[in-house]
């Protein structure tokens, strides 16, 4: 393989069952400039240490004339850019507003408060498996989990959840070098003009007559416009990254029966096992985002200030300068630091809620059900890059217990 080529066959949709061979191949040179001057930065000391460096930006205004700025500007869709898209201090300002009502220090008990509500909806969809000899573990149960979090999360009234499916898959898509499920920049420019207008109402419902949700919470401290943003990005983000999580969890486990009995024996191996999955098979697999405001120079190599990079998170969970026999599932894995949820100040906003969800919905999925296995493997994969998982996950049940 040569410069120029690496990045196209990881972007490629025949890459991705399996990207991790080319990760590998990519981790040879550290930082690898691609033709058109994109750097690509694949192990995991030098993606940390760019992820917290200040002189690397998520703002998209900064990126180069021709190259793709994921979000949407302002200018095509009438919404501000996400806080994920920014720098400090606005995106300081921003992250640290909408963290007020949704986590520690401020309001420590909201998470914990959704467990009632998320619990009796991973009882329903398992129930619903009864009678059945196979099931879409996506379509059947780890999208709706999430879309009923995200929602609940900021107040989005239950009977509105379907029409989020077609709007997330679409924006999603935005973050995809390449045209994603969504089918392309129009499409997620509309859906994101569209929830946008949606949420514009409920904004306003909500500061009328306030309600549960961090919507309501938030109308006082932050402008209409950059509100609906930030929701666009949470319904996304949130919804996505965690089906992806609880999907490919699913898939690893059928994978490797050994450490499901295990599992199965040992419900206490949920949390190192879930990280475990979140460094070996990461929802988010790279930032492909990122702009040099300045020279920086990384493992030998200067990247020049005004630079695209691209940073490979999946690649650098599996450097074997950090971890040992990396390609290898291990549950027992000790000093499990991945960058499944990233770092830095753009560290996921959501991640203690999804890791609520995968740690409700996991042991519960195999506590109940009696697998008898995969009826496709690899599965059909979605065709965004970014944000990896697969489309469907067809599996063959036994049976199901109360």
């Amino acid at each position: 393989m040569t410069p120029g080529t690496l990045s196209a066959q990881i972007t490629d949709y025949a890459s991705r069952a399996d990207p991790y061979p080319l990760y590998a191949e990519l981790r040879k040179t550290p930082v690898l400039r691609e033709d058109d001057g994109t750097y690509l930065v694949s192990t995991y000391y030098e993606v940390r240490s760019l992820a917290n460096d200040p002189r690397l930006s998520n703002d998209t205004s900064n990126r180069p004339p021709g190259f793709a700025r994921p979000g949407q500007p302002a200018e095509e869709t009438g919404l501000p850019p996400s806080f994920i898209f920014t720098d400090p201090p606005v995106h300081d300002r921003l992250r640290d507003t909408i963290n007020r009502p949704f986590g520690p220090p401020h309001s420590p008990a909201f998470l914990d408060g959704l467990r009632g509500e998320l619990s009796k909806v991973v009882t329903e969809l398992l129930d619903a498996f009864e009678g059945k000899d196979q099931v879409d573990i996506v379509e059947d149960f780890s999208y709706p989990l999430p879309v009923t979090a995200i929602c609940k999360v900021l107040g989005v009234p239950r009977e509105d959840e379907p029409r989020f499916h077609v709007w997330a898959d679409a924006l999603a898509s935005a973050l995809d070098p390449q045209s994603g499920d969504g089918g392309g920049p129009d499409t997620a420019q509309r859906a994101r003009q569209e929830m946008g207008a949606y949420l514009a109402d409920l904004i306003e419902a909500k500061r009328r007559r306030p309600g549960p949700g961090i919507l309501s919470a938030l109308t006082p401290d932050m402008t209409p416009a950059d509100l609906e943003a930030t929701a666009v990005l949470l319904l996304v983000a949130g919804h996505e990254t965690t089906v992806n999580a609880i999907t490919n969890t699913t898939l690893t486990l059928l994978r490797h029966p050994d450490v499901l009995r295990r599992f199965q024996q040992e419900p206490e191996l949920a949390v190192p096992l879930i990280e475990e999955v979140l460094r070996y098979e990461p929802p988010v697999q790279f930032i492909p985002f990122t702009t040099a405001l300045a020279d920086i120079e990384v493992a030998g190599t200067t990247i020049p200030e005004g630079s695209p990079v691209w940073l490979m998170l999946a690649a650098a969970n599996r450097d074997p300068k950090r971890f040992k026999d990396p390609d290898r599932f291990d549950p027992c894995r000790s000093d499990n630091e991945h960058l499944g949820f990233y770092t830095g100040i753009h560290y996921c906003f959501g991640a203690p809620l999804a890791r609520m969800e995968l740690h409700m919905a996991v042991p519960e999925l195999f506590r109940r059900v009696t697998f008898s296995g995969l009826l496709e493997d690899p599965p059909p994969y979605r065709t965004n890059a970014v944000l990896r998982g697969p489309r469907h996950l067809p599996v063959a049940i036994e049976g199901l217990t109360a």
